[in-house]
């Protein structure tokens, strides 16, 4: 189901944006062993294999990270094969030394959780990542998704090395997209979009209003303060990764936000980047009365 994963049958909250099959995949930054920042660009031009787990002290992900070290051999040099949890890179470290695990790259999302937000992995309750493999092409077009519904299962190894091939095959899929996956940097004088433009892309976002033609609108209500709160993080994580910054208002469990181009001094396509993926993110909210 989306936005949910069990944990010895209890059901839990993932939150972050929704990942489709042959879409962009999102940016994101996670840190390296050695404390250095590393994102999705630095792995340019090799097919990517990521398999995220919640801990490398659980049995569980240890055999996780040893079967992928294990099958990394067979694997073509085309592709790298990353290990992202929320483990501190510290342990992650030594979990690599003490159980010769130098096939794969592990990662950690412990600074920043932009890795499981922008990939609809972060566990809500426990802030640790779900279980997963995913495939992403040369394109950094995601090409295959596998979240395990049950965290004390292990995933299905064969299933996403069977799908791995075929993305040898075609390692450069092209996908067409109206609107692009991230916010352009914006210059003073950039134009706005057209009234007509903006009307037309207006009627494809459920919700969203427009305000003196030259801003869009929306309001979330959640459930009290806190979820609202926890939102307005989730939201401002990723605005600062597209550097787009959207005024949000929050009052008690309602959310307010309002998205426009300063540099334009009105509505741009980076507008309609961000509402997209605002409301990617808002599974944990719903959209409030006016």
């Amino acid at each position: 189901m989306r936005g949910k994963v069990l944990f010895k049958g209890k059901a839990l909250t993932l939150v972050g944006r929704l990942l489709q099959n042959e879409e962009p995949a999102p940016g994101f930054r996670v840190v390296s062993g050695d404390l250095k920042e590393v994102t999705l660009s630095d792995f340019e031009g090799k097919i990517k294999i990521i398999t995220t787990f919640p801990s490398l002290d659980t049995p569980v992900c240890y055999a996780q990270a040893k079967e992928f070290n294990n099958r990394a051999s067979g694997v073509s040099d085309e592709v790298i094969i990353l290990g992202i949890s929320k483990d501190l890179p510290f342990a992650q470290k030594r979990f690599c030394e003490s159980y010769n695990i130098n096939k794969i790259v592990t990662l950690s999302d412990y600074k920043f959780s932009s890795f499981g937000i922008n990939y609809g992995l972060l566990i809500k309750e426990l802030n640790l990542l779900a279980r997963s493999i995913l495939i992403i092409d040369r394109n950094n077009v995601i090409r295959y998704i596998q979240i395990v519904e049950e965290l004390t299962q292990q995933p299905d190894y064969d299933d996403a090395l069977k799908h791995l091939e075929d993305v040898l095959k075609n390692p450069t899929f092209q996908i067409a997209k109206n609107i692009p996956s991230q916010c352009k940097p914006c210059e003073e004088g950039t134009p706005p979009l057209s009234k007509e433009t903006v009307e037309k892309l207006l009627a494809q976002y459920r919700g969203w209003e427009l305000l003196e033609d030259k801003k869009i609108k929306k309001e979330f209500k959640c459930k009290d303060f806190i979820e609202a709160k926890y939102l307005l993080d989730l939201i401002s994580l990723i605005a600062e990764e597209q550097g787009h910054h959207p005024l949000m208002t929050l009052v008690y469990n309602k959310l307010r936000i309002i998205l426009s181009t300063h540099a334009a001094g009105g509505l741009t396509e980076n507008d309609f980047i961000m509402a997209r993926i605002i409301d990617e993110v808002t599974t944990i909210g719903k959209e409030g009365e006016k």
